[in-house]
């Protein structure tokens, strides 16, 4: 069989919007500019100031500037290799990878804070009030701003992965198709502006009442949710790396779409996540009336979400419980 006829049975492992990620990288570059420059502004006017709430909101831009530099790393990275076949099915698990980095930045961070936080309320020290919170508000103008320009692509690839879900005949998983680097980009920005919320409240409140501790007390509480935080995406994510995020009611969706059919019984069945909006999945069946693999991928084409498919047929040499469904 000549080499050219066998293209035509061979299929790419492009499993990501290659346009999607080209934008969401500028969004994300634009971002990490904004957050490294306003990191340097706050950590120096805490360090200056005496704020650990402060410094704690700087030092939290920092790791987040960091986490996302690594988001426009994943996202280059992504598209670089997009068809090197060195990567079994794609590349499209690199941004899932690149939150769960992220995630773990976060908790390390949070982990210091608390630590930091806890002498400084042993320690207190003189804080200049009003020069703290000028920064902070500087702080939290920044965070909304690179909010503002996540969400767009955010919001883009939420409502298209629930729009692509709804099309679905079938009662199987909806939404919770997300590009993770995104969602990691965009909670990163959005815990900048809480923590930055929370230094504002804390000094207004050392300003107003001499509640100093206030300080140190909320960037505890900062480290607290960026813990929680934290936790949710490495357990997203992780669930994804490990092959491990698709629902139980969408494996039994596929498996009655193949048992409904003739007397076919799904013995084994695979599914696994090879891209934000695509899966993958291995299915081997037995019957007694084989038919050919495309008959069993079509009774599949309602689940769009399956982009590569792989179905092995097995004969079952007993007597037949049904018979042969002739139509």
């Amino acid at each position: 069989m000549h080499i050219h006829k066998l293209d035509t049975w061979r299929h790419g492992h492009i499993f990501f919007d290659l346009e999607v990620s080209r934008a969401n990288e500028r969004r994300t570059l634009l971002v990490v500019l904004l957050t490294a420059a306003t990191m340097v502004v706050e950590i120096t006017a805490g360090w200056w100031f005496n704020s650990m709430a402060l410094l704690a909101d700087g030092w939290h831009m920092a790791t987040h500037a960091g986490a996302l530099g690594i988001a426009v790393f994943v996202y280059r990275y992504q598209r670089r290799h997009a068809d090197n076949p060195r990567f079994t099915f794609g590349a499209g698990k690199v941004e899932t990878l690149g939150g769960f980095t992220s995630a773990v930045i976060l908790g390390v961070v949070a982990i210091l804070m608390i630590w930091e936080s806890g002498e400084r309320l042993i320690e207190p020290l003189t804080i200049s009030f009003d020069e703290a919170m000028a920064v902070a508000v500087l702080g939290l103008a920044v965070n909304l701003i690179s909010a503002w320009i996540l969400g767009a692509g955010h919001a883009h690839g939420h409502q298209h992965g629930h729009d692509h879900d709804h099309g679905h005949d079938h009662g199987h998983q909806h939404g919770h198709h997300h590009d993770h680097n995104l969602r990691a980009a965009y909670l990163h920005v959005l815990a900048d502006a809480l923590t930055s919320v929370l230094a504002i409240v804390a000094l207004l409140c050392g300003k107003m009442f001499g509640w100093v501790w206030m300080d140190a007390a909320m960037g505890i509480v900062g480290a607290l949710i960026i813990s929680r935080w934290a936790y949710g995406l490495l357990r997203d994510s992780g669930r994804v790396l490990l092959d491990s995020a698709v629902s139980d009611d969408t494996a039994e969706a596929v498996r009655r779409a193949i048992e409904d059919d003739s007397d076919n019984r799904v013995v084994d069945l695979h599914l696994w996540r090879v891209g934000p909006k695509h899966l993958g999945a291995i299915v081997s069946l037995v019957t007694h009336y084989p038919r050919p693999p495309e008959h069993y991928k079509a009774l599949l084409a309602p689940f769009r979400d399956l982009a590569h498919v792989t179905v092995e047929v097995n004969v079952c040499a007993d007597e037949p419980c049904l018979p042969q469904d002739i139509s």
